[in-house]
């Protein structure tokens, strides 16, 4: 009976072991937003609307060599979020998020600048968090939309009242 005991014991209190120490295994978790421009603002204004289905690469370097040393992809979701999670910790690596494709029939091409945002993908940095947000990145339409000077003139008197 003690044996049966200590069986039960040994099968229940074991998987309890095993994960106390065993390591997270998504320690980050990048998000960010991809945008559509239509007034070729080359910033969100209150025209921008977030493009669902656009392809996002995460891409860490080498500090040193500059090698391409860890990749992975993602896709926005329908408010145009996405996350990628990240397995590993990479201290001495400069990582980005960059745009890859838009799948929106007008508004394709990437914002100069607005391409790729920097993440910083390490715990030894004070940030307790494992959470880590990108600025969002962008594409611009090919012609400026209808209503974008009523747009931006706003912004000129945001500007005006400083």
């Amino acid at each position: 009976m003690a044996s049966r005991i200590a069986l039960v014991l040994f099968i229940c209190v074991l998987p309890a072991i095993v994960t106390a120490i065993r390591p997270e295994k998504n320690p980050f978790s990048v998000k960010g937003r991809v945008f559509c421009d239509p007034c070729r603002a080359t910033f969100e204004t209150s025209a921008t609307t977030y493009i669902a289905g656009a392809e996002v690469i995460l891409q860490c370097t080498d500090r040193v060599t500059n090698e391409v040393v860890y990749t992975k992809k993602g896709f926005t979701d329908s408010t145009g979020t996405y996350t990628i999670d990240v397995n590993e910790d990479h201290k001495d690596q400069v990582c980005d998020a960059k745009l890859i494709n838009s799948n929106h029939p007008t508004c394709n091409e990437a914002t100069p600048g607005r391409d790729q945002a920097r993440v910083i993908l390490t715990g030894y940095n004070g940030i307790a968090s494992k959470d880590r947000v990108a600025n969002a990145m962008g594409y611009m339409t090919h012609e400026v939309a209808a209503g974008c000077a009523d747009v931006l003139r706003q912004y000129q008197e945001f500007d005006d009242e400083i």
